[in-house]
Protein backbone atom coordinates (compact mmCIF):
# COMPACT_ATOMS: atom_id res chain seq x y z
CA UNK A 1 0.00 0.00 0.00
CA UNK A 2 1.65 3.23 -1.32
CA UNK A 3 1.96 6.08 1.69
CA UNK A 4 0.09 9.13 1.23
CA UNK A 5 3.59 11.99 1.11
CA UNK A 6 3.04 14.43 4.76
CA UNK A 7 0.48 12.44 6.07
CA UNK A 8 1.16 10.64 9.30
CA UNK A 9 1.50 6.97 9.34
CA UNK A 10 -0.48 5.00 11.93
CA UNK A 11 -1.20 2.20 13.11
CA UNK A 12 -4.11 0.80 15.35
CA UNK A 13 -4.20 -2.45 17.51
CA UNK A 14 -7.59 -3.59 18.45
CA UNK A 15 -11.13 -2.83 17.40
CA UNK A 16 -13.40 -3.88 19.78
CA UNK A 17 -16.23 -1.94 21.66
CA UNK A 18 -14.25 0.99 22.53
CA UNK A 19 -12.61 1.88 18.82
CA UNK A 20 -15.64 3.23 17.55
CA UNK A 21 -14.86 6.93 18.76
CA UNK A 22 -11.39 6.39 17.07
CA UNK A 23 -12.55 5.08 13.64
CA UNK A 24 -14.54 7.92 13.28
CA UNK A 25 -12.08 10.66 14.17
CA UNK A 26 -9.91 8.88 12.07
CA UNK A 27 -12.16 9.14 9.45
CA UNK A 28 -12.58 13.20 9.77
CA UNK A 29 -8.63 13.10 9.85
CA UNK A 30 -8.43 11.04 6.39
CA UNK A 31 -6.46 14.70 5.32
CA UNK A 32 -3.73 14.50 7.74
CA UNK A 33 -3.22 10.80 9.25
CA UNK A 34 -2.43 7.41 6.41
CA UNK A 35 -4.09 4.67 8.89
CA UNK A 36 -1.64 2.20 7.29
CA UNK A 37 -3.57 -0.91 8.76
CA UNK A 38 -5.73 -2.06 11.74
CA UNK A 39 -5.40 -5.48 13.36
CA UNK A 40 -6.89 -7.37 15.85
CA UNK A 41 -6.68 -11.24 16.43
CA UNK A 42 -10.54 -12.41 15.63
CA UNK A 43 -10.13 -12.01 12.02
CA UNK A 44 -14.18 -11.78 11.69
CA UNK A 45 -14.88 -9.01 13.96
CA UNK A 46 -11.37 -7.34 11.87
CA UNK A 47 -13.18 -7.98 8.57
CA UNK A 48 -16.30 -6.46 10.08
CA UNK A 49 -14.58 -3.31 11.37
CA UNK A 50 -12.48 -2.57 8.71
CA UNK A 51 -15.69 -3.02 6.10
CA UNK A 52 -17.78 -0.62 8.30
CA UNK A 53 -15.34 1.98 8.89
CA UNK A 54 -13.57 1.68 5.77
CA UNK A 55 -9.97 1.13 6.85
CA UNK A 56 -7.60 -1.38 5.78
CA UNK A 57 -6.96 -5.01 8.23
CA UNK A 58 -2.97 -5.56 8.40
CA UNK A 59 -1.76 -8.92 8.16
CA UNK A 60 -0.16 -8.65 11.40
CA UNK A 61 1.21 -6.70 14.55
CA UNK A 62 4.56 -7.47 12.94
CA UNK A 63 4.02 -6.14 9.93
CA UNK A 64 2.74 -2.77 10.81
CA UNK A 65 5.58 -2.28 12.65
CA UNK A 66 7.80 -3.98 9.77
CA UNK A 67 5.96 -0.50 7.50
CA UNK A 68 8.76 2.40 7.39
CA UNK A 69 5.78 4.45 6.86
CA UNK A 70 4.10 3.58 10.00
CA UNK A 71 5.11 6.32 12.69
CA UNK A 72 2.63 5.57 15.95
CA UNK A 73 0.92 3.03 17.18
CA UNK A 74 -2.18 3.29 18.22
CA UNK A 75 -3.31 0.89 20.89
CA UNK A 76 -6.67 -0.15 21.88
CA UNK A 77 -6.73 -3.78 23.42
CA UNK A 78 -7.43 -3.64 27.10
CA UNK A 79 -5.12 -2.62 29.55
CA UNK A 80 -4.35 -6.95 30.05
CA UNK A 81 -2.58 -6.77 26.46
CA UNK A 82 -0.70 -4.14 26.74
CA UNK A 83 2.77 -4.96 27.67
CA UNK A 84 4.02 -7.05 24.51
CA UNK A 85 2.42 -4.44 22.21
CA UNK A 86 4.36 -1.51 23.60
CA UNK A 87 7.46 -2.72 23.85
CA UNK A 88 7.35 -4.20 20.27
CA UNK A 89 6.43 -1.18 19.05
CA UNK A 90 9.26 0.57 21.40
CA UNK A 91 11.84 -1.50 20.31
CA UNK A 92 10.82 -0.51 16.72
CA UNK A 93 11.02 2.88 16.63
CA UNK A 94 7.38 3.16 16.91
CA UNK A 95 5.57 6.28 19.00
CA UNK A 96 3.00 4.73 21.33
CA UNK A 97 -0.92 6.90 21.72
CA UNK A 98 -2.62 4.79 23.76
CA UNK A 99 -5.88 4.16 25.54
CA UNK A 100 -6.47 4.50 29.15
CA UNK A 101 -5.43 3.29 31.62
CA UNK A 102 -1.61 2.54 31.34
CA UNK A 103 -2.25 -0.85 32.91
CA UNK A 104 -3.79 -2.39 35.49
CA UNK A 105 -1.54 -1.28 38.37
CA UNK A 106 0.82 1.59 38.96
CA UNK A 107 3.39 -0.95 39.33
CA UNK A 108 2.94 -2.02 35.31
CA UNK A 109 2.17 1.32 34.44
CA UNK A 110 5.23 2.90 35.43
CA UNK A 111 7.35 0.18 33.46
CA UNK A 112 5.53 0.90 29.94
CA UNK A 113 6.60 4.44 31.04
CA UNK A 114 10.01 3.46 31.45
CA UNK A 115 10.21 1.38 28.73
CA UNK A 116 9.10 4.58 25.93
CA UNK A 117 11.48 6.92 27.83
CA UNK A 118 14.01 4.58 27.38
CA UNK A 119 13.40 3.97 23.38
CA UNK A 120 12.98 7.99 23.12
CA UNK A 121 9.34 7.57 21.67
CA UNK A 122 6.62 9.30 22.65
CA UNK A 123 3.85 7.38 24.79
CA UNK A 124 0.90 9.42 24.76
CA UNK A 125 -2.80 8.49 26.75
CA UNK A 126 -6.03 9.14 25.92
CA UNK A 127 -8.00 11.25 28.19
CA UNK A 128 -10.26 12.73 25.79
CA UNK A 129 -12.02 14.91 28.62
CA UNK A 130 -9.20 17.22 28.49
CA UNK A 131 -9.99 18.29 24.89
CA UNK A 132 -13.73 19.38 25.08
CA UNK A 133 -14.29 22.44 24.05
CA UNK A 134 -15.77 23.87 27.33
CA UNK A 135 -12.18 21.71 29.65
CA UNK A 136 -10.18 23.79 27.26
CA UNK A 137 -11.83 27.19 27.58
CA UNK A 138 -11.64 26.31 32.28
CA UNK A 139 -7.89 25.75 31.72
CA UNK A 140 -7.30 28.83 30.46
CA UNK A 141 -9.20 30.36 33.05
CA UNK A 142 -7.41 28.65 35.52
CA UNK A 143 -3.86 29.29 33.73
CA UNK A 144 -5.08 32.83 33.56
CA UNK A 145 -5.04 33.40 37.56
CA UNK A 146 -8.39 35.60 37.02
CA UNK A 147 -10.50 33.81 39.56
CA UNK A 148 -7.97 33.43 42.09
CA UNK A 149 -6.55 30.70 44.23
CA UNK A 150 -8.28 27.61 43.99
CA UNK A 151 -9.92 26.27 47.62
CA UNK A 152 -12.39 24.13 47.11
CA UNK A 153 -13.78 21.00 44.91
CA UNK A 154 -16.38 18.80 43.92
CA UNK A 155 -17.05 15.69 41.93
CA UNK A 156 -19.35 13.46 41.24
CA UNK A 157 -19.98 10.70 38.76
CA UNK A 158 -22.85 9.25 38.64
CA UNK A 159 -23.36 6.39 35.94
CA UNK A 160 -24.64 3.63 35.44
CA UNK A 161 -23.56 0.18 34.26
CA UNK A 162 -26.01 -2.58 33.52
CA UNK A 163 -25.27 -6.20 35.07
CA UNK A 164 -26.57 -8.08 31.21
CA UNK A 165 -24.83 -7.25 28.50
CA UNK A 166 -21.78 -5.09 30.20
CA UNK A 167 -20.19 -7.20 33.60
CA UNK A 168 -21.70 -9.81 32.56
CA UNK A 169 -19.02 -10.40 29.61
CA UNK A 170 -16.18 -11.86 30.89
CA UNK A 171 -13.55 -9.88 32.55
CA UNK A 172 -15.63 -7.00 33.08
CA UNK A 173 -15.13 -5.28 36.45
CA UNK A 174 -12.07 -8.02 37.08
CA UNK A 175 -8.93 -6.98 38.53
CA UNK A 176 -6.93 -9.52 35.98
CA UNK A 177 -8.42 -8.00 32.87
CA UNK A 178 -9.61 -3.94 34.29
CA UNK A 179 -7.43 -3.40 37.16
CA UNK A 180 -9.92 -2.16 39.00
CA UNK A 181 -13.47 -0.74 39.12
CA UNK A 182 -15.42 2.39 38.52
CA UNK A 183 -12.34 4.21 39.45
CA UNK A 184 -9.44 2.96 36.90
CA UNK A 185 -12.35 1.93 34.46
CA UNK A 186 -14.98 5.01 34.18
CA UNK A 187 -14.26 8.17 36.71
CA UNK A 188 -10.39 7.72 35.60
CA UNK A 189 -11.33 10.60 32.91
CA UNK A 190 -12.89 12.99 35.35
CA UNK A 191 -9.88 12.07 37.56
CA UNK A 192 -7.19 12.78 35.23
CA UNK A 193 -9.33 16.41 34.49
CA UNK A 194 -9.80 17.47 37.69
CA UNK A 195 -5.59 16.76 38.52
CA UNK A 196 -5.05 18.62 35.38
CA UNK A 197 -7.14 21.55 36.82
CA UNK A 198 -5.94 21.27 40.87
CA UNK A 199 -2.89 20.03 40.81
CA UNK A 200 -1.40 16.86 42.40
CA UNK A 201 -3.38 15.84 45.33
CA UNK A 202 -1.80 15.30 48.71
CA UNK A 203 -3.83 12.93 50.73
CA UNK A 204 -7.10 11.08 50.60
CA UNK A 205 -9.86 9.26 52.85
CA UNK A 206 -11.82 7.15 50.80
CA UNK A 207 -14.99 4.28 51.27
CA UNK A 208 -14.94 1.38 48.05
CA UNK A 209 -17.67 -0.57 47.99
CA UNK A 210 -19.39 -3.22 45.41
CA UNK A 211 -23.55 -2.38 45.70
CA UNK A 212 -26.00 -5.10 45.68
CA UNK A 213 -26.73 -3.80 42.42
CA UNK A 214 -23.90 -5.78 40.87
CA UNK A 215 -22.34 -9.03 41.19
CA UNK A 216 -18.12 -8.38 40.30
CA UNK A 217 -14.96 -8.68 41.52
CA UNK A 218 -14.06 -4.93 42.01
CA UNK A 219 -15.29 -1.32 43.18
CA UNK A 220 -19.15 0.02 41.84
CA UNK A 221 -19.05 2.55 44.03
CA UNK A 222 -16.29 4.96 45.83
CA UNK A 223 -17.07 8.21 47.84
CA UNK A 224 -13.92 9.94 49.49
CA UNK A 225 -12.43 13.31 50.69
CA UNK A 226 -9.30 14.44 48.94
CA UNK A 227 -6.56 17.45 50.15
CA UNK A 228 -4.73 19.08 47.43
CA UNK A 229 -0.81 20.01 47.42
CA UNK A 230 -1.91 23.62 47.08
CA UNK A 231 -4.33 23.49 50.46
CA UNK A 232 -7.21 22.73 48.45
CA UNK A 233 -9.68 20.07 49.70
CA UNK A 234 -12.64 18.48 48.15
CA UNK A 235 -14.94 15.51 47.80
CA UNK A 236 -15.83 12.53 45.60
CA UNK A 237 -18.16 10.41 44.52
CA UNK A 238 -17.86 7.86 41.47
CA UNK A 239 -20.15 4.68 41.02
CA UNK A 240 -21.53 2.96 38.17
CA UNK A 241 -24.85 1.94 40.39
CA UNK A 242 -26.71 4.79 39.51
CA UNK A 243 -29.44 3.88 37.40
CA UNK A 244 -30.11 5.30 34.69
CA UNK A 245 -26.88 7.50 34.73
CA UNK A 246 -26.24 11.16 35.08
CA UNK A 247 -23.67 13.58 33.46
CA UNK A 248 -19.93 14.39 35.71
CA UNK A 249 -19.88 17.20 37.31
CA UNK A 250 -16.81 18.85 38.48
CA UNK A 251 -16.73 22.57 40.46
CA UNK A 252 -13.63 24.14 41.38
CA UNK A 253 -14.45 27.03 44.08
CA UNK A 254 -11.83 30.55 43.62
CA UNK A 255 -11.58 33.47 45.65
CA UNK A 256 -13.61 35.05 42.64
CA UNK A 257 -15.70 32.81 41.19
CA UNK A 258 -16.94 29.00 40.90
CA UNK A 259 -16.17 27.02 37.68
CA UNK A 260 -18.67 24.14 37.15
CA UNK A 261 -18.44 21.57 34.03
CA UNK A 262 -20.89 19.29 33.67
CA UNK A 263 -20.28 16.80 30.65
CA UNK A 264 -19.41 19.30 27.80
CA UNK A 265 -20.75 22.28 29.75
CA UNK A 266 -18.95 25.03 31.59
CA UNK A 267 -20.79 27.52 33.89
CA UNK A 268 -18.68 30.35 35.79
CA UNK A 269 -20.31 31.92 38.71
CA UNK A 270 -18.32 35.18 39.43
CA UNK A 271 -18.76 36.46 42.78
CA UNK A 272 -19.27 40.37 41.43
CA UNK A 273 -22.68 38.88 39.92
CA UNK A 274 -21.84 37.84 36.51
CA UNK A 275 -22.31 34.24 34.99
CA UNK A 276 -20.91 32.78 32.13
CA UNK A 277 -21.84 29.56 29.96
CA UNK A 278 -19.38 27.79 27.42
CA UNK A 279 -20.57 24.89 25.23
CA UNK A 280 -23.30 22.66 24.97
CA UNK A 281 -24.33 20.00 27.38
CA UNK A 282 -23.12 16.83 25.45
CA UNK A 283 -23.91 13.14 26.18
CA UNK A 284 -20.77 11.94 28.37
CA UNK A 285 -21.40 8.04 28.25
CA UNK A 286 -22.91 8.21 31.71
CA UNK A 287 -25.50 5.44 31.20
CA UNK A 288 -26.23 1.97 29.80
CA UNK A 289 -24.46 2.51 26.39
CA UNK A 290 -20.72 3.59 27.54
CA UNK A 291 -20.01 4.54 23.76
CA UNK A 292 -22.46 7.02 23.48
CA UNK A 293 -20.59 10.22 23.14
CA UNK A 294 -18.92 12.52 20.19
CA UNK A 295 -15.59 11.59 18.29
CA UNK A 296 -14.94 15.27 18.45
CA UNK A 297 -12.60 14.85 21.68
CA UNK A 298 -10.86 11.71 20.16
CA UNK A 299 -10.52 13.91 17.11
CA UNK A 300 -8.64 17.01 18.98
CA UNK A 301 -6.59 14.52 20.81
CA UNK A 302 -5.22 12.72 18.47
CA UNK A 303 -4.83 15.90 16.10
CA UNK A 304 -2.45 17.06 19.52
CA UNK A 305 -0.45 13.88 19.45
CA UNK A 306 0.51 14.06 15.66
CA UNK A 307 1.68 17.27 15.61
CA UNK A 308 3.16 16.50 19.48
CA UNK A 309 5.50 13.61 17.63
CA UNK A 310 6.33 15.95 14.18
CA UNK A 311 7.78 19.22 16.33
CA UNK A 312 9.24 17.31 19.23
CA UNK A 313 7.23 18.01 21.97
CA UNK A 314 5.45 15.96 24.61
CA UNK A 315 1.53 15.45 23.88
CA UNK A 316 -0.83 17.33 26.14
CA UNK A 317 -1.83 13.62 28.01
CA UNK A 318 1.08 11.57 28.79
CA UNK A 319 1.94 8.25 29.98
CA UNK A 320 3.99 10.47 32.95
CA UNK A 321 0.98 12.53 33.40
CA UNK A 322 -1.31 9.27 33.50
CA UNK A 323 0.73 8.20 36.62
CA UNK A 324 -0.55 10.98 38.36
CA UNK A 325 -4.13 9.71 38.26
CA UNK A 326 -3.12 6.36 38.61
CA UNK A 327 -1.50 6.92 42.38
CA UNK A 328 -4.66 9.03 43.20
CA UNK A 329 -6.89 5.93 42.47
CA UNK A 330 -4.33 3.23 44.20
CA UNK A 331 -4.64 5.71 47.37
CA UNK A 332 -8.11 6.04 47.20
CA UNK A 333 -8.68 2.08 46.93
CA UNK A 334 -6.04 1.47 49.74
CA UNK A 335 -8.05 4.48 51.93
CA UNK A 336 -11.18 2.23 51.54
CA UNK A 337 -9.41 -1.17 52.10
CA UNK A 338 -7.75 0.19 55.32
CA UNK A 339 -10.13 2.60 56.71
CA UNK A 340 -7.37 5.36 56.99
CA UNK A 341 -6.28 8.56 55.73
CA UNK A 342 -3.60 8.06 52.80
CA UNK A 343 -0.86 10.26 51.74
CA UNK A 344 0.30 10.15 48.16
Amino acid sequence: MAHEQGKFGLGVIGAGMGAKPHALALGALRDKVDVRGVWRRNEEELKRFCAEYELPAAASYEALLADPAVEAILVLTPPNARQDIVAAAAAAGKHVLMEKPVERSTEAAQRLVALCDAAGVTLGIIFQHRFRAASEALAAQVASGAMGSLHAVHLTVPWWRPQQGYYDKPGRGTFAQDGGGVLITQAIHSLDLMLSLTGPASAVTALAATTGLHSMETEDFVAGGLEFANGAVGALMATTANYPGAAESLTLNFDRASATLTGGNLTLNWLDGRTEIVGEASNSGGGADPMAFPFDWHQAQIEDFVEAVRTHRQPRSTGHTALHVHRLIDALILSGKEGRRIEL
